[in-house]
């Protein structure tokens, strides 16, 4: 059998904490325990948020040119100190997780060279076009037209869920799509992290009913419905709490917005456990997600999730089972589920102990030699001449 030495191609590793950057960096250090060799490349800034796992080789980016985003970056191209590295380290598979100047620069390389190569598929691009019209919507047309010619060139793109999988191929943009889950350390989402002597610290009585928000505070995760439904929720019922766990561009209007909630600013490792876990309920409105990483977290710590009807979502929550789903975008909806919830603690008991058994079937270890599987099917595959 070939060696598998796995050249990984990405547009954000280090420089940002994000579900996409975590998720490669937890499969850098799966391969590395499992004695495959890696190779990172995607650019960097000074002082990056994520102390990463593996070799990265820094690549040219530009900053994202939307206001307020900056802190996205795009790399520009595959520059040849970077394909020196490459070469002497001698891949025998190319992983391209983002279809920028980097990614299609490698995707030259592995078919000149003969390398086989796969892809993933991370963050719904398109979607953002919404919430950035303004700067993104000339983009939109040339970007899918790109995505529906880049995805084509692999034998294998790997997906979040079946819901993204549906989503992509309503957009046209097809290939052979297989599911990549994501894990969750369910040692450390954990219910038994719930803290009663936080939640008082920071001015929760023990019979509130807190209703948390956990994500990057930008307004394309539906933050401002989150907050208008549990607005309307604290009319009828004073009990209802609000608890938002992240830091971001729309943090200091959110907190006008909902003055009564608490903001924890950005949280990790077991404050974010605690956090999770010292609330009741998870609401999750966005409809940008291709998995939704936070979602999982929720689940692991036991908590009902009311999340939005749409992909990535609402493959991680069971209609009436762990939750409810709600249509997307709509405040309405969102009150009326999430109230079911509020009003009925042995529903609330019941769905979260449901979210918790759910979450054990997420385990990292297994998500990711799954990978490897595929990543070997795709070297079997080449040797014989079939891709």
């Amino acid at each position: 059998m070939e060696e598998l030495r796995v050249a990984l191609f990405t547009g954000n590793y280090n420089h940002i904490r994000d579900g996409v950057s975590l998720t490669l960096n937890t499969l850098v250090k799966y391969l590395e325990s499992r004695e495959i060799p890696v190779l990172v490349f995607g650019p960097s800034v000074k002082n990056p948020a994520i102390d990463h796992q593996g070799e990265l080789v820094v690549t040219p980016s530009i900053p994202m040119l939307v206001p307020g985003r900056e802190e996205y970056r795009i790399t520009t191209h595959f520059p040849g100190s970077a394909k020196k590295k490459l070469k002497e380290f001698n891949p025998t598979l190319i992983h391209i997780a983002t279809p920028d100047g980097l990614g299609l620069g490698a995707l030259r390389w592995a078919k000149k060279n003969n390398i086989p190569k796969v892809t993933s598929y991370h963050t719904h691009f398109l979607s953002y076009t919404n919430y950035y019209s303004l700067y993104l919507s000339p983009f939109k047309l040339p970007f899918k037209m790109l995505m529906k010619w880049f995805y084509k060139q692999f034998p294998h793109t790997y997906v979040p869920s079946q819901s993204m999988i549906e989503e992509l191929h309503r957009e046209g943009i097809e290939g052979n799509m297989k599911i990549w889950a994501r894990g969750i350390d369910t040692d450390r989402f954990n219910p038994s992290k719930r803290d009663m002597e936080w939640r008082r610290s920071v001015g929760f009585a023990d019979d509130d009913i807190v209703v948390t928000f956990v994500s990057r505070l930008v307004w394309e995760k539906e933050l401002r419905t989150y907050i208008e439904s549990v607005k309307k929720l604290q009319k009828t019922n004073p009990k209802v709490r609000a608890l938002v766990v992240g830091s971001g561009q729309a943090q200091e209007e959110a907190q006008k917005l909902l003055p009564s909630a608490h903001f924890t600013g950005f949280a990790e490792g077991e404050n974010l456990a605690r956090a999770y876990a010292s609330a009741d309920i998870f609401m999750f409105p966005s409809h940008t997600e291709t998995f939704g990483n936070v979602t999982l977290e929720a689940k692991a710590s036991g908590l009902p999730c009311i999340v939005a009807d749409a992909i990535g979502s609402k493959s991680l929550v069971e209609d009436g089972v762990n939750g409810f789903l709600a249509k997307k975008k709509d405040v309405e909806d969102f009150t009326r589920q999430l109230e079911k919830v509020v009003s009925d603690p042995e529903l609330r008991k019941k769905m979260g102990e449901a979210s918790r058994k759910m979450a054990m079937e997420y385990q990292w270890d297994s998500i990711n030699a799954g990978l490897v599987e595929n990543y070997r099917e795709v070297l079997e595959s080449s040797k014989q001449g079939k891709v």
